[in-house]
């Protein structure tokens, strides 16, 4: 296909994109009829074991094949600021065409969870004036973005008829905003031995959550290595990064294993079972427990740095901007009216400038959730979050950020490691109506339709036991806000 006089239903054509726009150079086609919906489509072909592969050959049958992109041969970044300059180029030369569809432009990413944050990070990164709503196609294990917002947790179907499905919802679909999180990373330069946190051969390979900023960057100072980063779901630490980690090594040292989806949550299931995650009295020293690992603390919105109390029993922390966790569980739930009263709690919103932060004690503790009230220990909601650690009994934790983990050096010698979370900005989803994320700009918020859970039992406060990510991009931009000091020795 490639001109406005092509064989395609009268669907398709609703989301269809000429060559002349997407290729630059490309000869100028006269087009007969205006697209409602016209689409750009990133595949990670690698995804879903063979079904993003599947996937990539019924879009590319479907629509124009120059506009739908397999990840492993398009970076999208590249294609993204060739796509919109050439955009620039036609309409400062009249295209009232090219004009009407960059103001129409929705973008599709199929893969998980780190691909639709890849993603998510370029079109940040990118400020454009005008920036294209992203909707997700579930292709990964936990596909926690795609589930919160309305498109499904489980692998979809790659047959035209069930494409065009999804074409059509993504037409139907409505616009969300979302929080977008910034993560900074400081730690003193060793004497001796590599400076990088993480170890490039321990990167799982859509792992880009971290670059180190230039010598030139404001935000680096001598004697530190300062790193950058970003999310959208969640960024977690302790053992629930470390079966993560474990999967992840595991997946990387026999690719064969892991071919669909069903398969992935099972084996997922039995590592964790190995790490000790259901037995972490036994098998989890306490010295990797959050409170031995870190001081932390918390910032409300125009507020102060507060210190945030830790159970002693918990052994994972999660900074939680969306309702979907672990595959579609909600950590936080819904407060009951006394909560909210006494602690200042809220439900859950994805646009609301504030992190959910809960935590567990182990994998039992983690079953609660399957409950329909169920809930983590929730420890507070943050507008920034702080770690500060310092030389103790661990050399390293483990940590994660939308699904993607790593393993973390901590201070050997008697410095810190500072890791923050500050609030950055919003980007643009599209959700289908009736998605379990909520707006704070909705009708009806915060409170209207939501189920309060009644248990205060559950989950007690005080128990006895380059480039190619947002942050790592040329044209990223710090909040000048962002006043995280240097480590004290």
């Amino acid at each position: 296909m490639g001109d406005g006089s092509s064989d395609t239903n009268q669907l398709l054509k609703e989301f269809y994109i000429p060559d002349y726009i997407v290729v630059p150079d490309a000869t100028f086609q006269e087009m007969s009829y205006m697209p409602e919906c016209p689409v750009i489509v990133f595949i990670n072909s690698k995804s879903g074991g063979q079904l993003g592969g599947d996937l990539l050959k019924t879009y590319r049958a479907l629509l124009n094949s120059p506009q739908v992109f397999d990840l492993g041969e398009f970076a999208p970044d590249k294609v993204l600021h060739q796509l919109y300059g050439n955009l620039q180029r036609l309409k400062a030369s009249g295209d009232d065409f090219a004009s009407a569809i960059e103001k129409k432009m929705r973008i599709i990413v199929a893969g998980g969870d780190g691909t639709a944050g890849w993603i998510l990070g370029v079109v940040c990164d990118l400020k454009l004036a005008q920036p294209p709503p992203v909707a997700t196609v579930p292709l990964g294990t936990g596909n926690n973005l795609p589930f919160s917002f309305g498109w499904g947790k489980k692998n979809p179907g790659t047959d035209k008829e069930s494409v065009k499905s999804f074409l059509y919802e993504v037409k139907k679909a409505k616009e969300m905003k979302i929080d977008s999180w910034h993560v900074l990373m400081r730690m003193k330069v060793p004497a001796e031995g590599a400076c990088d946190p993480v170890a490039p051969l321990e990167l799982p390979h859509s792992l880009h959550a971290f670059k180190r900023v230039s010598d030139t960057d404001l935000m680096n100072e001598d004697g530190y290595h300062t790193y950058r980063g970003g999310f959208w779901n969640y960024f977690s630490m302790g053992m629930d990064a470390q079966v993560s980690y474990a999967f992840h090594s595991e997946r990387k040292l026999h690719p064969e294993k892991f071919k669909n989806q069903l398969v992935n949550q099972s084996t997922y299931a039995k590592i964790g079972c190995s790490q000790g995650w259901f037995c972490a009295s036994l098998f989890h020293p306490s010295s990797r427990n959050i409170a031995q690992l870190a001081n932390v603390k918390i910032m409300k919105k125009h507020g102060r740095w507060e210190d945030l109390h830790i159970p002693r029993s918990i052994r994972s922390i999660i900074c939680l901007n969306l309702p979907s966790f672990s595959g579609g569980l909600n950590p936080w739930g819904t407060p009951n009216s006394r909560k909210k009263r006494d602690r200042d709690l809220t439900v859950p919103f994805v646009d609301d400038g504030l992190l959910e932060v809960v935590g567990f004690r182990d994998g039992w503790h983690g079953l609660v959730l399957i409950a329909p009230k169920g809930h983590g220990t929730r420890l507070a909601q943050a507008h920034r979050v702080r770690f500060e650690f310092h030389k103790g009994a661990a050399d390293h934790t483990y940590m994660r950020m939308d699904g993607e983990p790593w393993k973390q050096p901590l201070p050997s010698e008697d410095d810190t490691v500072v890791v923050e979370i500050s609030h950055l900005g919003q980007v643009n989803m599209l959700a289908t109506h009736g998605c379990i994320a909520k707006s704070f700009q909705e009708p009806g918020s915060p409170h209207a339709h939501e189920e309060e859970d009644d248990d205060d039992s559950m989950g007690s406060e005080d128990e006895s036991e380059g480039r190619r990510k947002f942050g790592a991009a040329d044209t990223f931009r710090i909040p000048v806000d962002d006043d995280l000091p240097a480590p004290q020795n």
